[in-house]
């Protein structure tokens, strides 16, 4: 192999997750250290707090409800510890483009060259989003909100060898990215994938069902229209003709048509 196909092979592993080198032997990260440990300190009581001991921990809905502002829910959610996910990321992955443009994204969750660089869609996933946005004529980095795009994730860390989030931890994100979207306040959404359309709509149908049409987002009241992840469209390159009608869909409604919104779910 030359040197050419040497690096392609090794960007197609990167793109798959596999951002470290293999070595002799499996190394377990969780497994505990074989150096000794230091005593634990006995835990302290504050005095406002009940008898029974400490009380728990912010849930993530109650921290995301204070952020005043999209650099609150940012600063609270990098430094919020309810999910392991955490530990084995580099970055929190917030957000990318300008705040305030009229249409938000919001996709599934970091992949490997995301979570290096510490923004959304960065990869080859995000090269294709942009150019679809450019088809339509947005451009994320553009600083008028009509011509822009504000790019988010569900999750902002990135799972582990790029897996799909479970449920559990979708769960645990939801109340940031609902707490995220009212703070940038868009005027529409597209949701890109099956993790963010069943978790912005409440729906267990996968996203063959659900895209294209236009749904209503409950907590924002926002119309909110699914469509196929661009990760998804560089392994079904068929699938671009279907993602079309859904762009052309997107500019109508930001040239002001108003989208028909399906209220009732399937």
């Amino acid at each position: 192999m030359n040197r050419a196909d040497l690096l392609a092979a090794l960007a197609w592993q990167v793109d798959l997750g596999a951002d470290e080198a293999v070595q002799d032997r499996p190394v377990d990260r969780f497994a505990e250290s074989d150096s000794p440990k230091p005593a634990t300190p006995a835990p302290r009581v504050d005095a406002a707090a009940p008898e029974s001991g400490e009380p728990a921990a912010e849930s993530g809905a109650e921290i995301a409800a204070r952020a005043d502002s999209l650099e609150d829910l940012q600063r609270a959610l990098a430094a919020w510890d309810g999910s392991d996910l955490k530990k084995g990321a580099r970055n929190c992955v917030f957000s990318d483009g300008l705040p305030g443009a009229h249409l938000m994204i919001v996709g599934e969750a970091p992949g490997a060259n995301e979570d290096r660089e510490g923004k959304p869609f960065v990869g080859r996933a995000g090269h294709l989003l942009d150019r679809m946005l450019a088809a339509i004529g947005l451009d994320r980095n553009s600083t008028e909100p009509e011509n822009s795009a504000y790019i988010a994730n569900i999750l902002p860390w990135r799972p582990p060898s790029n897996r799909t989030p479970s449920e559990r931890e979708v769960a645990l994100f939801l109340p940031f990215i609902e707490r995220h979207i009212a703070l940038a306040r868009p005027r529409l959404l597209f949701a890109v994938g099956n993790t963010p359309t069943k978790a912005l709509l409440g729906t267990k149908d996968g996203i063959r069902r659900m895209r294209g049409r236009w749904r209503r987002h409950g907590p924002s009241g926002l119309p909110l229209l699914p469509s196929f992840h661009p990760a998804y469209l560089l392994r079904q390159p068929a699938e671009k003709r279907s993602s079309w009608l859904d762009l052309q869909a997107l500019r109508r409604a930001l040239d002001g048509e108003t989208p028909d919104v399906e209220e009732r779910l399937p």
